[in-house]
């Protein structure tokens, strides 16, 4: 009879795949992201058949949990400006206090290894938020240009954000503000 599966352990497994990803890359050995979550080869299989089902659990796992970040409190905020504004700050907070979640999360999602269904499950997390942009999008300056390609230039112009922000830590308010200003005047 097997063993029955810890929620633990299985926590455990996506930390430590989390810190070596980041150190390593996607290539890194699973028998390393064992010995980082302190359980045995054996045991990371126990949880997840293969690497590929691992990180497509990472995956979904990082993007939920900064989905649910990025919304916190969004509906409370009134204008579409200020929802938006408000995800833009949750957003950015949640990559500066996670980097090693941001970096495993920004691999992961170049990753050929990231299936389809993971990513639309990912993507339920941000139901209001597409919901906004949409609404944002409609009126917006970019109505004709496709949505996709909107988000896209959002996810660029956070990604830069993000990096002022990290590295010049004393300014990251304001770094945070002027992003979000930029992304405003591009889209509306």
């Amino acid at each position: 009879m097997p063993r029955p599966r810890s929620d633990d352990k299985r926590s455990a497994i996506l930390a430590a795949a989390t810190r070596v990803i980041v150190v390593q890359g996607l290539s890194a050995p699973t028998a390393g992201i064992a010995k980082e979550a302190g359980v045995a080869s054996g045991s990371l299989f126990t949880y997840f058949e293969t690497k590929t089902e691992l990180y497509n659990a990472l995956y979904v796992e990082l993007k939920l949990e900064m989905a649910s970040a990025a919304v916190t409190g969004l509906r409370d905020t009134g204008e579409p400006r200020d929802q938006l504004f408000r995800l833009w700050q949750n957003w950015t907070s949640w990559a500066v206090s996670f980097p090693e979640k941001r970096q495993a999360l920004a691999q992961l999602n170049v990753s050929g290894e990231i299936t389809p269904i993971s990513r639309s499950a990912a993507g339920k997390g941000m139901t209001y938020v597409a919901e906004l942009l949409e609404l944002i999008h409609a009126s917006g300056s970019m109505r004709k240009s496709p949505i996709t390609f909107v988000v896209s230039l959002m996810n660029s112009v956070v990604e830069s954000t993000i990096e002022f922000m990290v590295q010049d830590p004393t300014n990251a308010k304001r770094h945070c503000k002027a992003g979000f200003e930029g992304l405003w005047r591009m889209i509306t």
